[in-house]
């Protein structure tokens, strides 16, 4: 039987989430919701919580949201725990609602950064906020995770704080705030927390939380991966790799040849490999996969006469530049996200640091590697836990119902919709999905997911029939992933799919087909959409997937996501060229002929993205009246904080090439007028737009696109501002509205508007 404890072969902390011995409190069982006040504790029977999670969101006990599903996993672990949802952060009091926990605070902005939640892309307050009951904005601070750690440390000092959520993920690092315009120090430094825990946090939170009721103070629990902490220094054992400096990276040890099969490694070098049998067996027995911590094959060979020259990956750190010096050198701040994303793949991940502060004062910033992928099994205890999938009844009024004023709009969105899976190997450079979820797929189990469905349709108020997806970060990608566990875990590439699809991927749609199949014939299920956006240069590598797709499951309109038709912002965004899309069109049209179906594409759209120049906007504009698209809303490109095209609008450098003082420059979209233009390209069809883009074609020398044929963009002349397209005001000259076309909506999730 093979050694769980190598790191080689099973990776550390590792330990599934079903192994554990319950925690003493689950004798009190389950709670029909996770208690919010004194009164829903004393009938539990609790005299305390164990745990308290304070959220940024209204409290929805369903998978779909991030307090529930770290709730009910703590829950089933045996531990009492209590949700403060979007206190009051003007002072401690609130947060003292449920007294004191025992064991620590969990802290969450919630399902949004809060940013994000709170910000357009133009930096304007919104005024709504769908995980608010009533829609209604304001309701947590800017920067939620920083100020409820504050209020919390201020509630009771001496209490862990162990925070997390996408809003912490994405800066667990020394970032770019778009807001401020301007270079953060990591939110470990600034939030004073505990500990940090990144991307999908079960695992870890699960191993602390058993940790510390064992009384191992928090200060000691520095080995989990998926954390961030600060400490003085590096402690004995480890090789520091130096990368501070983009002339001087370093000594960075050879990399693994992704294409090369451990047993050819070891056959290379006259030795045998048993590993690879061993493993599968395990996998085999387990009904999942092993995800293998993937050791440097040249180790053995460079380390003769007991000199290391290359350090052992699990116990090697790379030093990033400081955050002095990232916040005023952005050309090295492109480097430091590029090392940051050369470490993410959790199969040969090395941790990170990076000092904060000079002198007395410097600490750092340690970042283990990535948490290891749940598997299937895991996956499927996640999602099974007894979620009452519904909002806490704290939101209903009189009546018990959960509309109108106590509406939550978020929860509206996934009532009726399933998860089936985690991940995205995409690598979208504007996307933030990667660096939270990880590019590893964590698929559910079939049965899981029909065991869900079934649930909905008996449990679920105002069921239909009808359910509104079954995906989760993409719509097509359950169960797909290399071919090999050894290429995965050697892999360092961004992205499986880009510039083209890797080789190694296994592009096999069976899995979900048969899932659509089965779903669609369960007793009381009308209809099944697919509601998540779909990877079409995945798709047309399964055409019985696109048929399937198109005959059952499409609502009239698909969404799509080419993003743009030109090469230059397509190779910063890491997207396929339009024509996947134009391939993929072809065989949605006739499959949907072939149904009897008329249904159409909703294709969305960047504007502003990094790499793109004016001419491309025009040349997007161009197409989409030529295929007789009309945008109703549209999305401007937003700077999330550590994402790869986030360092490209800072620096003005491309971070997914090697990185020096005169490495490739960006075109980046700066000021109101720029990105107004931009986004008027994509709206070429509003009058309102028309004075600005006459003049932005006629400085283009592309005055020719402006006149009143069907070859021309914009009309000549401007109509009336009565709110109708009559007449203009040119004597002789009358101008109408370009008549209604598709119309798509752009990354907001709503409907396509209907034609009148």
């Amino acid at each position: 039987m093979p050694n769980y404890a190598d790191v080689s072969l099973f990776p550390r902390n590792a330990k599934p989430l079903s192994s554990y011995r319950k925690y003493w409190a689950a004798r009190f069982g389950t709670a029909p919701f996770l208690p919010m006040s004194k009164e829903e504790m004393a009938q539990l029977g609790w005299d305390s919580c164990d745990i308290i999670i304070v959220t940024g969101d209204a409290y929805v006990d369903h998978p779909s949201f991030g307090m529930a599903v770290i709730g009910r996993m703590l829950e089933n672990q045996g531990f009492r725990v209590g949700i403060i949802a979007q206190p009051d952060w003007q002072s401690a009091e609130p947060f003292k609602a449920l007294g004191k926990p025992n064991l620590f605070f969990g802290v969450t902005a919630g399902n949004m950064d809060s940013m994000i939640n709170r910000y357009t892309a133009d930096r304007k307050i919104r005024s709504d906020d769908a995980y608010t009951p009533g829609d209604i904005g304001g309701k947590r601070p800017d920067r939620a995770a920083l100020v409820y750690s504050q209020r919390c440390k201020e509630a009771y000092n001496d209490v862990p704080i162990i925070l997390g959520g996408i809003e912490g993920s994405l800066r667990r690092i020394a970032h770019y705030d778009y807001w401020s315009d301007k270079v953060r120090r990591s939110i470990v430094v600034d939030s004073k927390c505990d500990l940090l825990l990144y991307g999908n946090a079960e695992r870890a939170i699960v191993e602390i939380a058993h940790r510390l009721a064992a009384k191992e103070p928090v200060q000691q629990i520095t080995d989990v991966r998926g954390t961030a902490f600060v400490r003085r220094q590096t402690p004995e054992g480890w090789y520091e790799i130096n990368s501070t400096d983009i002339d001087t990276p370093g000594r960075v040890e050879a990399h693994v040849n992704p294409y090369l099969m451990v047993s050819e490694q070891a056959k290379a070098q006259g030795q045998t490999c048993e590993r690879e049998n061993e493993a599968q067996a395990v996998a085999d027995a387990q009904n999942t996969k092993v995800l293998r911590f993937q050791p440097n094959p040249n180790l053995p060979a460079l380390q003769g006469k007991g000199k290391l020259k290359v350090p052992p990956r699990e116990r090697s750190v790379i030093r990033l530049p400081s955050y002095e010096q990232l916040k005023s050198d952005p050309v090295l701040y492109a480097h430091a996200n590029r090392v940051l994303h050369l470490e993410t793949n959790p199969g040969n991940a090395r941790a990170l640091v990076q000092a904060h502060g000079e002198g007395a004062t410097a600490r750092d910033v340690w970042i283990n590697p990535p948490p290891i992928p749940l598997t299937t099994p895991e996956m499927d205890l996640v999602f099974d836990l007894p979620y009452a999938r519904s909002p806490h009844p704290a939101y209903a009024d009189e009546n018990g119902s959960h509309d109108g004023a106590t509406k939550i709009p978020a929860w509206e969105m996934i009532r009726f919709s399933v998860n089936i899976m985690r991940g995205c190997f995409g690598g979208c450079t504007f996307c933030s999905i990667t660096e939270h979820e990880g590019r590893i797929i964590q698929s559910r189990s079939e049965d899981s997911v029909i065991r869900e469905i079934e649930d909905i349709r008996d449990k679920v108020a105002g069921f239909t029939g009808v359910i509104s997806d079954l995906g989760g970060p993409t719509a097509n990608m359950y169960r797909i992933g290399c071919k090999s566990p050894e290429i995965e875990a050697a892999c360092r590439k961004p992205s499986c799919v880009y510039p083209g699809i890797c080789q190694n991927l296994n592009t096999d749609h069976s899995s979900l087909i048969h899932m659509y199949r089965r779903a669609r014939a369960l007793k009381g299920v009308k209809k099944i959409l697919i509601g998540s956006g779909l990877r079409y240069d995945l798709a047309v590598k399964s055409p019985e997937y696109v048929k399937e797709l198109v005959t059952h499951h499409v609502g009239g309109y698909l969404k799509i996501a080419p993003e743009h038709t030109e090469g230059g912002p397509l190779s910063k965004m890491m997207k396929p060229g339009i024509g996947s899309y134009d391939k993929f069109k072809q065989m949605f049209d006739r499959f949907s002929a072939e149904a009897g179906k008329k249904q159409f594409l909703v294709p969305y759209f960047i504007a502003a993205h990094p790499g793109t120049s004016d001419e491309d906007m025009m040349n997007l504009a161009l197409w989409l009246k030529r295929h007789g698209f009309r945008a109703d809303q549209v999305q401007t490109f937003y700077p999330s904080p550590m994402a790869t095209a986030t360092a490209m609008y800072h620096s003005g450098r491309n971070p997914l090439g090697r990185i020096s003082r005169s490495s490739e420059a960006v075109d980046i979209v700066r000021g109101e007028r720029r990105r107004r233009l931009h986004k008027a390209f994509l709206r070429y069809h509003d009058a309102n737009n028309w004075p600005l883009l006459r003049e932005a074609l006629k400085a283009m020398g592309r005055a020719d696109l402006i006149g009143n044929g069907k070859q021309h963009l914009i009309p000549t002349f401007q109509p009336v501002t009565d709110g109708n397209y009559t007449s203009a005001r040119r004597k002789n000259s009358t101008v109408t509205a370009p008549k209604p076309g598709r119309v798509l909506t752009q990354h907001t999730g709503l409907p396509p508007r209907k034609k009148k």
